[in-house]
């Protein structure tokens, strides 16, 4: 398949790695798809709280790690990039870490998203060397990952100067 500059509909249906991919369709946002692909981690965070116990919403994040990892490979080479901007998946999975730790308070989930979209956009080191460093679906995933750290580092630090 050659390199598609913005996938649509058609391409996000095409294959069941780029449904994932792409976040269930968030990725084709024409704006901020990133933004909207951390979103989708709150109702799936909320929902996995209600159902799951912890361990089994932590086994439920590493599960999705996996099959972001697969689902970023196959969308990211069908698309000609290999962390192209529609792929949100790997938003979605690195927020629910993150959402894992923070709570359900609306204040702390808020405060976490803006600190994770920042970390997820500047790329502070060694973001931004992790994500140059692979350049396939793993890569695409862990960059985010550090992202969620550095977001907890700085949720533990405020929490700690809050009490």
């Amino acid at each position: 398949m050659s390199a598609i500059a913005a996938p649509n509909v058609a391409f996000l249906l095409r294959h069941p790695a780029h449904f994932v991919a792409l976040g269930f369709g968030l990725g084709l946002a024409p704006a901020a798809p990133g933004t909207f692909g951390t979103l989708l981690a709150v109702p799936l965070a909320a929902a996995s709280r209600l159902y799951l116990s912890d361990a089994a919403f932590a086994a439920a994040i590493v599960a999705m790690f996996a099959l972001g990892v697969w689902a970023a490979e196959v969308t990211g080479r069908n698309l000609g990039a290999a962390d192209h901007g529609a792929i949100v998946w790997d938003e979605v999975v690195a927020f629910l870490v993150v959402l894992f730790f923070v709570g359900t308070h609306p204040l702390s989930i808020a405060v976490a998203f803006v600190v994770f979209r920042f970390f997820d956009i500047v790329k502070p080191p060694p973001i931004r060397q992790l994500e140059r460093a692979f350049k396939n679906g793993f890569g695409v995933m862990a960059d985010d990952l550090l992202a969620a750290g550095y977001t907890l580092l700085v949720f533990s630090f405020l929490h700690r100067m809050a009490t």
